[in-house]
């Protein structure tokens, strides 16, 4: 096939081998999200959690008022942290498919497509998982009457948060099954890791309660940065601690880590 000028494509794919990179990514992604379309059984359950945060737990804080929110309501300061938890808790143990899948991992292996590539496709697509989940919290707040930010601008930026975390979560996740190699153990390992990120994070209280050593742990948390700009973005007379710059900074740089990593301990999965 060729292009306007009468290129043809392989000559054009060469002279921009970014192009070859993108489709390869997109080839690992699209093949994830269409398992996801014929069995979004998972993605269903996965929608009980934030219904649960909100629903009750949200609803008993805020009449407490015990924890200091900066003058907005409990459940205003709490929705963007259930929005990261949804995003952390789906991600983290996006990982398993990894383990159940290791002949079409080792086809994906040979084939002439970069080990990044393998890994970011996989990132990608964790992030479908991670835009329902928003969908749902979004319309269970304005059945809560939550302030929401509901301008383009906002709203953008909230999906970009989601995406950062979604990737960076799931890579995450795709270490550990590198490492441990077994569905058991990789559940376990999920187990130890989503409590600790989760509390030691801003996601239900302010940074401003925790310890000095839970708040140094907290200042290297990627939920921390989510979560930070989350509920600038989100939430009418929300604030952020560190400012979005910071945030999404911090965000891209554990991802830009974790990448590399999960590209190095890729091929061990089969091995």
């Amino acid at each position: 096939m060729s292009h306007a000028r009468g290129v043809p494509a392989s000559v054009s794919d060469s002279a921009f081998p970014g192009i070859d990179y993108a489709r390869q990514t997109l080839a690992v992604a699209e093949a994830d999200i269409r398992k996801l379309i014929h069995d979004p059984v998972e993605l269903l359950t996965r929608m009980i959690q934030p219904v649960l945060w909100l629903l009750i737990f949200g609803q008993v804080f805020t009449r407490t008022h015990a924890i200091p929110t900066g003058g907005i309501s409990y459940l205003d300061f709490m929705t963007p942290g259930v929005l990261a938890q949804s995003v952390l808790f789906g991600a983290i143990f996006y990982g398993i498919s990894l383990i159940w899948e290791r002949d079409i991992v080792h086809k994906f292996l040979v084939s002439p497509a970069a080990r990044s590539s393998l890994v970011l496709g996989r990132a990608i697509s964790s992030t479908v998982r991670s835009l329902c989940q928003m969908v749902l919290v979004y319309l269970l707040a304005l059945l809560l009457q939550i302030h929401l930010h509901l301008s383009p601008l906002a709203i953008v930026g909230v999906v970009a948060a989601v995406i950062f975390g979604s990737a960076v979560f799931s890579t995450f996740s795709l270490i550990a099954a590198c490492i441990v190699k077994s569905r058991e153990r990789f559940m376990g390992i999920g187990q130890v890791l989503t409590m600790p990120l989760f509390f030691a994070s801003n996601a239900i209280y302010p940074l401003a309660l925790m310890p000095i050593w839970l708040r140094n742990l907290s200042r290297v948390n990627p939920l921390t940065y989510q979560v930070d700009a989350l509920r600038s973005l989100m939430i009418v007379g929300g604030t952020t601690s560190f400012g979005l710059a910071p945030d999404f900074a911090f965000m891209a740089a554990a991802l830009a880590l974790l990448v590399a990593i999960a590209t190095h301990l890729y091929p061990k999965i089969i091995t």
